[in-house]
């Protein structure tokens, strides 16, 4: 099910992707996979392959809000403009929030999209 809304919430370890609409909730946890090698660089390409599944998550999803830590939001920001620019046109905003229970994220994205849409003068499938 794809739903139009997403928020996502992100730190360097994982993601909490919370697609909804009015009714349906519908949660996807991203967890970052380390590789312990002496490569180096190898922790810039765990941290690219962690942000590529938390866009691979987010396809076909309209409009998604981005919260979480300003450093996680700043490296996933630049991932996303650098290697993923179709993600990136949906991402419509970023707040910086601590560790919000699920429910709290999704209250707080539907006050955002109702905010966001009501001045971008789309309506809200919400």
């Amino acid at each position: 099910m794809s739903l139009f809304h997403a928020v996502v919430w992100l730190d360097h370890q994982s993601a909490k992707v919370l697609q909804f609409d009015a009714e349906h909730v519908q949660a996807e946890k991203v967890k970052a996979h380390t590789h312990h090698t002496k490569q180096h660089g190898s922790a810039v390409r765990s941290e690219h392959e962690f942000f590529g599944e938390v866009c691979d998550a987010l396809n076909g999803i309209e409009e998604v809000l981005v919260v979480g830590s300003s450093t996680a939001q700043a490296d996933f920001k630049h991932y996303a403009d650098k290697h993923r620019a179709n993600t990136a046109k949906h991402i419509v905003g970023y707040e910086t929030v601590d560790h919000p229970t699920e429910n709290q994220l999704v209250a707080m994205a539907r006050q955002y999209f109702l905010k966001y849409d009501r001045m971008a003068g789309t309506p809200s499938p919400m």
